[in-house]
C-alpha cells in the first residue's frame, strides 16, 4: 500500500495540469466543494484526519501546493513570481475550475492560509467561504515583527534570503530542518509518525523542489508584501466570510493584542470575520484534527 492510500483510504489520487505547472490532488465525497491547502515543511498529507470527515459533507480537494509535495514545480527564470500567493492562487483556482468546480469555499493553513485568502482577494467570484488556520496577513506579520517573531519563525528571514544560501542549508540537512519545525512550534512530536516524518524529509531532498519553496519564502518578503500593500491602500477587502483559527499556545494567542488579536487584524480585510483559539500548537489540524474539523464543518454549513 503506497502513503497516499495509507493516508487517504478512498480517495482518488490524480495529477492535473494547471498554469504550466502541475498539481497533485487527492479528491473524496459529494457536496459543495472545498479546497484545503497545507504549509511548510508538510505536503497535504497533514489533511489526513481531518479531509474524510469533511468528505462526509462536502466535495474535497487536497492539493499539494505547486513546488511542494507531489505537485510539480513552476519553471524558474522569473525569480520569485511563479512562486508568489497570486500565482499560486491562479493556478489553483484553475484546478478547481478544471474539475468544474466554479465557487468553493478554501481551506489553508500557515503557507496554504496565505495562497487561501490572496486567492478570497484575487478571485472574488469563485471564492465561497475561506478559513486560515494560525496565520494573521502577510504584511502585518512583517509590517509587525520584531525580535520574537524572527527568532520563532526563523523560515520566513532564512528562506527568504538570496539563493543559495538557504537552498544549501535545507538540502544539507533537510531531516534537521523537519524536525525543528515540527518541534519546536508547540505540537508534540507524537503527532507526527515516522512514515509522515520521512515524506516530509523525502520532499526536501530535491534540489529543484527546496529552491521552489525558498522562491515561495522569497515571495512572502517581497512580491506578496506588495500586493497586500496595494490591496489595502486601494480599500480592496474579501467579500467572503472568513473564518481564523489559532492555536492556543501559539503565538497569536499572545501577540497582536494590541490591534485586536489576530481578529482584529483580518478584520482591516474583511467585513465578515469569526474566529477563535484552538486547542494545540501550530500543527493542531494533526493534534487536534476532531474540533478542526468540526469548526470548520460547521462554518462550510451555515
Amino acid at each position: 500500500m503506497t502513503v497516499e492510500a495509507y493516508a487517504f483510504p478512498g480517495f482518488d489520487l490524480d495529477e492535473v495540469g494547471s498554469d504550466g505547472t502541475s498539481i497533485f490532488v487527492r479528491r473524496a465525497g459529494r457536496g459543495p466543494p472545498v479546497l484545503l491547502l497545507h504549509g511548510f515543511p508538510e505536503t497535504g498529507l497533514m489533511w489526513r484526519a481531518v479531509a474524510p470527515v469533511l468528505a462526509q459533507d462536502f466535495a474535497v480537494t487536497v492539493a499539494d501546493l505547486p513546488g511542494y509535495g507531489r505537485s510539480g514545480i513552476p519553471a524558474d527564470g522569473a525569480g520569485a513570481k511563479p512562486m508568489s500567493k497570486r500565482a499560486l492562487a491562479n493556478a489553483l483556482v484553475r484546478c478547481m475550475r478544471d474539475a468544474d468546480h466554479k465557487l468553493f469555499a478554501i481551506v489553508g493553513h500557515d503557507r496554504g492560509a496565505r495562497v487561501a485568502y490572496r486567492a478570497a482577494l484575487d478571485h472574488p467570484g469563485s471564492i465561497s467561504k475561506a478559513v486560515v488556520l494560525d496565520v494573521v496577513p502577510t504584511h502585518d506579520a512583517w509590517d509587525l515583527a520584531d525580535a520574537r517573531f524572527a527568532l520563532a519563525f526563523w523560515p520566513f528571514s532564512l528562506l527568504a534570503q538570496p539563493a543559495p544560501l538557504p537552498e544549501r542549508l535545507v538540502s544539507a540537512v533537510p531531516d534537521a530542518v523537519v524536525d525543528n519545525a515540527l518541534a519546536v512550534w508547540g505540537t508534540p512530536a507524537e503527532t507526527f509518525p515516522a512514515w509522515l516524518r520521512a515524506e516530509y524529509v523525502e520532499a526536501l531532498r530535491d534540489p529543484a523542489r527546496v529552491h521552489a519553496i525558498c522562491e515561495e519564502y522569497r515571495a512572502a518578503a517581497s512580491i506578496d508584501r506588495d500586493h497586500d500593500k496595494a490591496d489595502l491602500q486601494a480599500g480592496r477587502r474579501m467579500r467572503c466570510p472568513l473564518l481564523a483559527l489559532w492555536s492556543d499556545r501559539g503565538a497569536l494567542s499572545q501577540w497582536y493584542r494590541d490591534v485586536g488579536g489576530p481578529l482584529g487584524l483580518w478584520r482591516r480585510w474583511a467585513d465578515d470575520v469569526r474566529g477563535q483559539a484552538i486547542a494545540g500548537g501550530h500543527f493542531f489540524p494533526e493534534e487536534n484534527p476532531v474540533e478542526t474539523a468540526a469548526l470548520i464543518r460547521a462554518f462550510l454549513l451555515e
